[in-house]
């Protein structure tokens, strides 16, 4: 299989809805892609602009200040101390390396990828663009034979879930039975919001309690886009096994795949200054505890949905005739289909809204209430 053949994109089946949403009197309220809404911070922007001044290629690998950049962050912020240079590289969003990844490693036709059961459908599109088999499976029991690459998502996109260190445990000690890389997207981890991880950082895979000082076949994936709102500066980057890091710059650098020299530089202020991810939590925070009651009082469950940027939301029926019932408010969402054939009958809103906005929509799911 290659890129001719890949579905058409799913979110284009959410046009007329949106249009039925667009037709009420007060406006639409879009909660369906978690695109930020909220401004960069000026200290992000101020260094960018700063670096402009950028004649010359950037390397595949990064600065060396943005490396220990990211190094710095995950020790302070993720509980992962000791990264060098060589545990960490770069990435021109974090989409990209997702949708790559199998390619980069060297996966073909003979081999499985697996990825959760709700998940974020370019584990699978990454595993069917070189011919490999994805497998839907939460369960390290159910990984199979022949398992090349393992995703794991925590905080979950659609459902907010999260694994916890012991959890993560079982998941590298199966991808090592198995002879399995274990990438874990962590892009939301930074925004908990149930107990413990209102308090307590949510682990990485690369967590010592999980690691045990060894990283050999593990990567961790982290995207500036949330906690930043950086989604248009195309800002990530991975870290782990420092061979596994070693083989993806090899790869990357015949594909050209370099970050921006400016954008290299905001990363830099963005990694190194906590007050402005603390800021945009609290706005996340706020717009929770408006949507949240909104939906149960209207008759929705919320599961997990824990950490993140989404609430994972059903009504006992299927999700398209739950996208028709909030395209009525004015409220358009995403369907349970577009991440797996698990959960047709859950809906995921986003926070990435405007204040305005979220309070618009609690208004009128509690008028439905």
């Amino acid at each position: 299989m290659g890129v001719a053949d890949l579905a058409d994109y799913p979110w284009d089946s959410v046009a007329p809805y949106a249009a039925r949403a667009a037709e009420h009197p007060d406006g639409i309220v879009d909660l369906s892609i978690g695109s930020p809404v909220d401004e960069t911070p000026r200290i992000i922007a101020d260094a960018l602009a700063a670096a402009t001044d950028a004649h010359s290629y950037p390397q595949t690998v990064g600065t060396a200040p943005l490396r220990a950049a990211i190094a710095a962050w995950y020790a302070r912020r993720r509980g992962v101390p000791g990264l060098t240079a060589a545990n960490v590289l770069p990435t021109v969003g974090s989409k990209e390396l997702v949708a790559l990844l199998p390619l980069l490693l060297g996966l073909g036709p003979e081999d499985v990828v697996v990825h959760p059961r709700a998940a974020y459908p370019t584990y699978e599109v990454g595993a069917r663009l070189v011919g490999a088999t994805p497998v839907a499976a939460d369960d390290p029991a159910e990984w199979p034979v022949g398992t090349r690459l393992v995703w794991v998502n925590s905080p979950g996109n659609p459902d907010g879930r999260v694994l916890d260190a012991a959890a993560l445990r079982a998941a590298v000690a199966r991808c090592r039975e198995l002879g399995a890389v274990l990438a874990s997207d962590e892009c939301y981890a930074e925004l908990g919001w149930d107990a413990p991880w209102d308090s307590d950082p949510i682990p990485s895979a690369l967590d010592p309690r999980v690691t045990h000082g060894d990283v050999a076949g593990i990567l961790s994936v982290y995207s500036l886009s949330k906690q930043s709102n950086l989604a248009g500066y195309r800002a990530a980057f991975v870290a782990g096994d420092p061979a596994l890091v070693s083989r993806l710059v090899t790869a990357r650098k015949h594909l050209g795949l370099m970050l921006p020299a400016p954008v290299q530089s905001a990363m830099i202020a963005a990694l190194g200054d906590d007050a402005h991810v603390a800021g945009q939590k609290e706005r996340y925070r706020g717009r929770r505890a408006l949507l949240k009651p909104a939906l149960v009082g209207a008759g929705f469950r919320i599961d997990a949905s824990e950490a993140g940027l989404y609430l994972w939301a059903t009504e006992g029926r299927d999700a398209w005739e739950s996208i028709g019932r909030l395209a009525d408010l004015g409220i358009l969402a995403g369907p349970g289909h577009f991440y797996g054939t698990h959960y047709p009958r859950h809906v995921r809103l986003s926070l990435t809204a405007t204040d305005e906005r979220i309070a618009a929509a609690a208004r009128r799911l509690r008028a439905e209430s």
